[in-house]
């Protein structure tokens, strides 16, 4: 089987807290209702998603709420509120399974990152995860010193 080509892809928010604090199950690629300015505001690279969360209102509709895009700086009039709510484009199937997680298992839905893909649209990579206790973090933290003493030592050794 031939290998992939890695995707090219320009990341623009990474919310890598979010790995640390939760545990992070499934994984989907959900696409973003935007803006002209808010998109332009995007590809200068200054949003943030780190304090932001992902919720389904009562109409079965999947928002991305207090991400922070800023205001584009060359649209006057015509510019956006920085942290509306924006509504995310999913399939209804997934949809349900988020609600499903969330409401049955107690689950949250994160944001991980916001790109633009190959074709140039901005999508949000979000992921259903389940928030980790103190001790779950410690061993997190343990595992990944562990890890980067040990090509330290791999390293000095070679």
């Amino acid at each position: 089987m031939a290998e992939k080509e890695p995707r090219n892809f320009k990341v623009v928010a990474d919310n890598r807290r979010a790995r640390y604090e939760f545990e992070i199950g499934e994984v989907i690629e959900a696409g973003i209702a935007l803006t002209g300015t808010e998109v332009k505001s995007l590809r200068t690279g200054k949003a943030t998603i780190a304090e932001s969360y992902v919720g389904v209102t009562r109409n079965r509709q999947v928002e991305l709420i207090n991400a922070n895009i800023p205001e584009y700086l060359q649209a006057n009039r015509f510019n956006h509120e920085p942290r509306r709510p924006r509504k995310l484009l999913l399939k209804s199937r997934q949809i349900d399974k988020l609600a499903h997680g969330v409401e049955r298992e107690g689950m949250t839905i994160v944001p991980l990152k916001i790109y633009f893909n190959e074709k140039g649209r901005a999508k949000i990579e979000i992921a259903l995860a389940r928030g980790k206790k103190l001790h779950d973090k410690r061993e997190t933290e343990k595992k990944r010193d562990w890890g980067r003493e040990k090509a330290r030592l791999m390293r000095a050794k070679g």
